[in-house]
């Protein structure tokens, strides 16, 4: 499958997890870790979306000034299970092609820590891709960070739910920092490149 992006048109990443204090350290919340590290980046905080259900931060990625990438920022507020209705507000408001919207996600299928980038495909059981899947079409890319199985016969929901153990939150920092690095790769250089320097 080949999905164009446009030059021209800003680029929508959206980390994806839970609103609330709660669940800010969980496995699931991943994706606003690495969109609240790229918000740092870009010098913004997020605020509320006009009428979607999500907070952005405006900015740009890349050498500074007008060559650098415009890109949006967003963590929608409806919880994991239906983003895909916030996401889809911001593309239409933006105006942002499918194939410039990024999706940081946790990934149950690759060890912890581990990234993978691409560009569509299934959701892989994943609530947050369904969801938007099903609001806009599977042709937007991904950064999947593993999180690995869960432990014995504990319930994938449970562990997905769970804070990072303590053993990982000692490398946490570093990984979240190394899935922004990617992001802003995949966004400056294009996908192929940001495969061959980050899917370890």
């Amino acid at each position: 499958m080949r999905v164009t992006t446009d030059a021209s048109a800003p680029w929508l990443v959206v980390g994806l997890g839970n609103p609330g204090p709660e669940y800010a350290m969980n496995r699931h919340n991943v994706g606003f870790m690495v969109a609240d590290l790229l918000a740092g980046r870009i010098g913004g905080k997020f605020k509320r979306a006009g009428k979607a259900q999500g907070q952005v931060v405006e900015g740009r990625i890349g050498a500074p000034g007008p060559t650098g990438r415009r890109v949006i920022l967003a963590k929608p507020m409806s919880f994991m299970n239906l983003s895909g209705g916030p996401v889809n507000a911001l593309r239409d408001f933006y105006k942002v092609p499918v194939g410039n919207i990024v999706a940081v996600h946790d990934e149950l299928d690759i060890d912890f820590g581990v990234l993978r980038l691409k560009l569509g495909g299934g959701d892989n059981g994943h609530n947050g891709l369904k969801s938007m899947t099903k609001a806009m079409g599977p042709d937007y890319h991904r950064v999947r960070f593993g999180i690995g199985r869960p432990p014995g016969r504990m319930q994938v929901a449970d562990f997905v739910l769970k804070d990072f153990a303590s053993a990982e939150r000692k490398e946490l920092d570093y990984f979240v920092d190394r899935a922004a690095d990617a992001v802003e790769c995949l966004v400056i250089d294009g996908l192929e490149r940001a495969q061959s320097t980050y899917n370890s």
